[in-house]
């Protein structure tokens, strides 16, 4: 995903900066954004509107004090120059490049800054997290599993955090994998202070992504939204050591909403600190891991460089769009398909097909097909 002068793959840059100075405004979440938005139509006319018709289009006093103090000091060009100074860019929710599985949560980040990359493969993703007091215990099993994950293409994503989570990235980076870190800050602001060289080798080989204004410190407040992205961005999450109440467990819980998997690694009875992963698993909230198999089969990603050639060789076409339109994770038959896209039975065929060798779909039984992925998802934020 690249800034370009013009427009954000359809989002002109005009509108961009608009959506940039909702997102420093205090007390203007992704509900209340989205709100503005439905009323005025786009952003700026959200922006620039009167007093009177931003209350009417739900602002509340608080809200709409704070909205007409930024937006009086505010110089929105210059703060649009001060992102991509820092060497980022913006991605909002009408952007195509914006995340797919991210966009599928409830009330998914109406923007996110990025730096670096995050490419469509990186929708093949495994969210890996844990306490911030890892063991020695711990981060083997991290290395073992987020670098086994990263050698069979999977992305791995965490929130750049000491313990589990930088072992994560690290253990991503060493086997020449995609690694994504999601920050509780702004993009230019790196938490821990000793992790800034490991989110330089990240802007390299994958992102640095957050929903927070620049120069946003880190607060406790801010974590379990964080964490919520965290989720979002990924098939399903490992939880390799935590104790009970570790923050890790808010990614896991928030990916359960999400119809997201999760899983986690069994630890000693005798370590406090495994007590939050062997819980998920004693309440059948997670699945048990114990090689990398068992996460790549339960999320049917045994083939995924494969798919990702295939991808690269071939294009999606409007085909593919229309079909992707009536698939869920219902099965439905090929002939219904044919009906409700009016499309020929052999095209829906052949392109079904070739769908199933990128990952986008899989068979269910017979003719049947279904999404190779599911949404779903409940977090609301004002």
């Amino acid at each position: 995903m690249h800034l370009v002068s013009a427009e954000t793959n359809g989002v002109a840059m005009t509108d961009v900066k608009y959506w940039v100075g909702f997102n420093i405004v205090p007390g203007i979440g992704p509900a209340r954004l989205k709100r503005l938005l439905d009323h005025f139509g786009d952003a700026e006319s959200a922006w620039n509107g009167p007093p009177l018709e931003l209350a009417r289009a739900g602002l509340d006093r608080k809200s709409l004090q704070s909205l007409l103090a930024v937006r009086a000091k505010l110089d929105l060009d210059a703060e649009m120059h001060r992102i991509e100074d820092a060497g980022a860019h913006v991605v909002t929710l009408q952007d195509e490049n914006y995340p797919q599985l991210l966009r599928q949560i409830n009330l998914p980040p109406l923007m996110l800054y990025v730096k670096g990359s995050y490419l469509a493969d990186d929708d093949w993703a495994i969210a890996v997290v844990g306490t911030r007091r890892a063991k020695a215990y711990g981060q083997e099993v991290t290395r073992y599993l987020a670098g086994g994950l990263a050698r069979n293409g999977i992305t791995i994503v965490s929130g750049l955090a000491r313990g589990i989570d930088s072992q994560a990235h690290r253990s991503a980076l060493q086997a020449g994998g995609r690694t994504i870190a999601v920050l509780g800050s702004g993009i230019d602001v790196i938490y821990p202070s000793e992790n800034r060289g490991l989110a330089q080798e990240i802007v390299a080989a994958g992102a640095l992504i957050t929903e927070y204004p620049l120069g946003t410190k880190p607060d406790r407040k801010n974590f379990p939204p964080r964490n919520r992205i965290i989720s979002g961005l990924t098939l399903g999450t490992l939880v390799t050591q935590a104790p009970e109440g570790s923050g890790a467990l808010i990614t896991a819980y928030f990916a359960l909403e999400q119809g997201r998997e999760v899983f986690a690694v069994p630890g000693s009875l005798l370590d406090r600190g495994c007590g939050g992963t062997n819980r998920l698993i004693q309440q059948g909230e997670a699945k048990l891991v114990m090689r990398v198999e068992d996460v790549l089969e339960e999320l049917n990603l045994t083939m995924v460089s494969q798919q990702a050639e295939v991808r690269a060789a071939v294009p999606g076409n409007e085909t593919e769009a229309l079909l992707l339109q009536h698939l869920s994770e219902e099965p439905l038959h090929v002939d219904e398909l044919g009906r409700a896209s009016g499309l020929p039975i052999a095209q829906v065929s052949g392109t079904l097909a070739l769908m199933e060798l990128k990952g986008l779909v899989r068979q269910a039984s017979g003719m049947k097909y279904v999404l190779a992925r599911e949404a779903g998802g409940q977090y609301t934020v004002d």
